[in-house]
């Protein structure tokens, strides 16, 4: 009994200790989160002068003839370097781009509850955007290239690394404009997350194509809407309240709650959606992977979520086959996901060594790379040969896959034989555009018949418009007033415009290139 009644006593020290630390852990977790606050306010925020940035802000969201035309002119960049297919060109367009301000002037808005910059800011978004999409869609309707290019492709669908895209530029940009070092680059990050998914909505909407309108239109929004949210909420971390704009009723307040509530919904939508096909997707290459020993490796990779059943294409690269994986990986995959599966899966076998699948996927990626460039020397070659211009003569992009050589002097040959070599290299190579540019010829003359236009003169006219395309040329009609209808409404249908037509009242209709214009 002494015994239990001393080591009792020896305890009850060591419990008051670790019940005094316990009790003082709170406190200290208390002391630091309040001096993190204090140092924040002090150190941070007091040094940022709050109301310049919210006049400078204001400023940047007012609708100008200035901010409309920079619109335009990114816009009419983007879906250029989209049609093509060319980086560089959309990147060009990023440097006109003035989006950024009525972006953050919309987050910044939201964070003090300021109703009149609000829609200020919402109206200059809403015009400009309007009117970008319509400006492009007006490019691709008149654009002789509508076909859906990789870039345009990789805009029509929202991902987890587009969303990135916009949180990192929208952290960027909401952290310049409060530090004061706005920029350029600050702009150009903000118009990566949301010019080029514009332009690819007015391609849709030139085209007719819900498709890509509505997945790019989702991806401008989810953009949108993370780029505004982001930057309210770094404009509340330094301390932008509602007491640095002017009274706000308390109906306006609810009008701002509503609509900070109203753009979360879509984002919060679009945020599960991301969410749920990239878990997904990881569960998906998983199962791939399960169905194969440690030593596999996916060489591609693919899942189509809209179709139903979903579809699943992978290509392996495994030292051993395995029958039967396809229906065993889509059975268990339907029953975790409650969705019909379908896989569809290549094997390759490939040596039993640790490192023979990434050896095998690293030889078939040369061999891809080495029979491209094989494809474009062989064109170049035929080219050059129908040319008869020297293979250095022609150039060729693999990247965009158009291949265009600049024709010499052919004894007896005329346009339409240039345009026949041209139209029999193409017809070999269906997945490139092949352009032979012809040496200047007389151009054919174009026949009529009772007054009507002839077959052999609606092949003359497409025989000219192709010239005048490779050459650059224009084109000039002479002759009376009914058959220039005929040949102009013609040359239209071949996508030419504005040929300079002069009537006269007698004679038959002549068809020149147009010295007047240079």
């Amino acid at each position: 009994m002494a015994g239990k009644q001393q080591r009792s006593a020896a305890e009850a020290p060591i419990e008051t200790s670790v019940s005094a630390l316990s009790a003082r852990r709170p406190d200290a977790f208390a002391h630091v989160l309040f001096s993190w606050r204090q140092w924040w306010r002090q150190a941070v925020v007091a040094t940022v002068n709050q109301a310049e940035v919210i006049e400078k802000r204001r400023e940047d969201c007012a609708m100008s003839a200035r901010y409309m035309f920079m619109t335009a002119m990114s816009a009419g960049l983007a879906i250029l370097g989209l049609l093509l297919s060319s980086p560089a060109v959309i990147i060009g367009a990023m440097l006109l781009s003035p989006l950024m301000g009525p972006i953050i002037g919309l987050g910044f808005a939201l964070a003090i509850g300021d109703y009149g910059w609000l829609r200020q800011s919402a109206k200059s978004l809403a015009y400009a955007s309007l009117m970008a999409i319509v400006f492009c869609a007006l490019v691709v309707f008149f654009s002789p290239l509508q076909n859906v290019t990789p870039e345009i492709a990789a805009r029509t669908k929202p991902n987890l690394f587009d969303l990135l895209v916009a949180i990192f530029s929208a952290l960027a940009g909401a952290y310049a404009m409060i530090r004061g070092r706005e920029g350029t680059i600050v702009g150009v990050a903000i118009a990566t997350a949301l010019m080029p998914p514009l332009a690819v909505v007015g391609y849709g909407l030139a085209t007719w194509n819900w498709t890509v309108f509505s997945g790019s239109l989702m991806l401008f929004v989810t953009n949108l809407l993370a780029i505004a949210l982001i930057a309210a909420l770094m404009a509340r971390l330094y301390g932008f309240r509602t007491s640095l704009s002017e009274r706000q009723t308390n109906l306006q307040t609810l009008v701002i709650v509503t609509a900070f509530i109203g753009l979360a919904i879509p984002l919060g939508y679009s945020l599960y959606k991301i969410g749920w096909e990239a878990n997904t997707s990881r569960l998906l290459q998983a199962e791939v992977i399960d169905e194969f020993d440690g030593r596999a490796r996916i060489s591609a990779f693919d899942i189509n979520f809209e179709a139903d059943p979903i579809e699943v294409s992978a290509t392996v690269l495994t030292p051993k086959l395995v029958n039967d994986a396809e229906s065993r990986a889509g059975r268990i995959m339907s029953r975790k996901l409650g969705k019909p599966v379908n896989f569809t899966i290549t094997q390759y076998q490939v040596g039993t060594s640790k490192s023979a699948a990434e050896q095998a996927q690293l030889a078939s990626a040369r061999a891809q790379e080495d029979a491209a460039v094989q494809q474009a020397d062989q064109l170049a070659a035929r080219l050059a040969l129908l040319a008869g211009v020297p293979d250095d003569d022609v150039l060729v992009d693999r990247q965009r896959r158009r291949a265009m050589v600049k024709a010499s002097e052919l004894d007896g040959a005329t346009l339409a034989a240039y345009r026949t070599l041209e139209d029999r290299i193409a017809k070999t190579e269906p997945d490139w555009r092949v352009e032979l540019i012809p040496p200047t010829r007389v151009l054919p003359k174009v026949e009529f018949t009772d007054g009507k236009l002839s077959d052999k003169g609606k092949g003359a006219l497409g025989v000219a418009a192709w010239a005048s395309k490779r050459l650059d040329l224009p084109l000039a009609l002479t002759g009376p007033k009914a058959e220039l209808d005929s040949a102009v409404a013609a040359l239209a249908e071949d996508g030419l415009e504005n040929v300079a037509t002069t009537e006269t009242r007698r004679g038959s209709l002549s068809l020149s290139w147009d010295e007047s214009k240079p």
